[in-house]
């Protein structure tokens, strides 16, 4: 058997988020596809750093804040995964990406895929959806060579906030009118896609795509997910004052029900990761339980 390297596992990506939820996603997609990552962590010695360091992954110390250490991740790469979160606030998070975008220019990365939010250039008036319009806006005004992702809601988070079970029935509640569909995407999708838009050879690139998964109303969440557990299921909607403490979460949500708010490309998504998963494959593919 050779061991020459196909041209895919030369190329060596940068992964700005990779001990968390979307980057480790990229991160897991890549190293699938045979490519090298280089991930940008604040500490080597932390428990997720070691990890990614025992898969092979090349770390770099730094973080968004520190421009010289941003010079430093970002040298000789054929490509660079970015993302932000508002931790920190909203301006913050505006300053990171915009630091992230100015670093990649610096050194000349030949292609920055930049994972934003659904929605993002349409002016949605959503504090963290306005501080990803801003970056994306920012990095196309550097004229780099970039592709923007803009994800649509997590199914995952349906895992963390959403869903529980009460006397033997899944309930699903959300401040989502029963009737309104949400288009939601398996973060694992978000990884596939990104990485295959930055291995190169699909029609996205240099372009900009709203992915998505599966798009249901709170009922078909609840059956879908009654279904998957085996128990009875039944959907609550719930007022906007429910998240109204939530920082901006209720706006997010009356948007939502503003028809259409999530404007995804479900037949470029799936050309780009034909093993996108609908909401009941990310449910036998997550392997969650509702109650566990």
């Amino acid at each position: 058997m050779s061991t020459e390297r196909t041209p895919t596992t030369d190329r060596l990506i940068a992964v700005v988020g990779a001990t968390g939820q979307q980057g480790g996603s990229v991160v897991d997609a890549l190293l699938e596809r045979g490519a090298r990552v280089r991930a940008l962590v604040r500490d080597p010695d932390a428990p997720a750093a070691r990890r990614l360091a025992d898969r092979g992954v090349e770390l770099s110390a730094g973080d968004l804040d520190d421009p010289a250490s941003l010079d430093r991740f970002f040298a000789g790469v054929d490509g660079a995964f970015a993302m932000t979160t508002p931790r920190g606030g909203i301006e913050h998070e505006t300053a990171s990406g915009i630091a992230a975008a100015d670093a990649a220019a610096r050194a000349g990365v030949p292609h920055f895929v930049l994972s934003s939010v659904g929605g993002a250039e349409r002016h949605t008036g959503i504090p963290h959806f306005e501080s990803k319009r801003r970056v994306e806006e920012h990095l196309d005004a550097l004229g780099l060579h970039r592709t923007i992702i803009r994800p649509v809601f997590f199914m995952d988070n349906l895992a963390a906030r959403s869903v529980s079970v009460e006397d033997g029935e899944v309930v699903v509640r959300m401040a989502l009118p029963a009737d309104v569909p949400l288009e939601m995407v398996a973060v694992r999708d978000i990884g596939r896609v990104a990485a295959a838009i930055l291995l190169g050879g699909t029609p996205v690139e240099g372009s900009s795509l709203e992915i998505a998964g599966d798009r249901l109303t709170g009922e078909e969440i609840a059956a879908t997910i009654g279904a998957y557990a085996g128990l009875p299921a039944r959907y609550e909607a719930l007022p906007l004052e429910a998240v109204a403490s939530f920082g901006d979460m209720a706006q997010m949500f009356r948007w939502f029900a503003e028809t259409p708010a999530y404007q995804a490309d479900f037949e470029a998504t799936r050309e780009v990761d034909p093993e996108l998963l609908d909401l009941p494959g990310w449910l036998v593919q997550s392997g969650w339980m509702p109650g566990s």
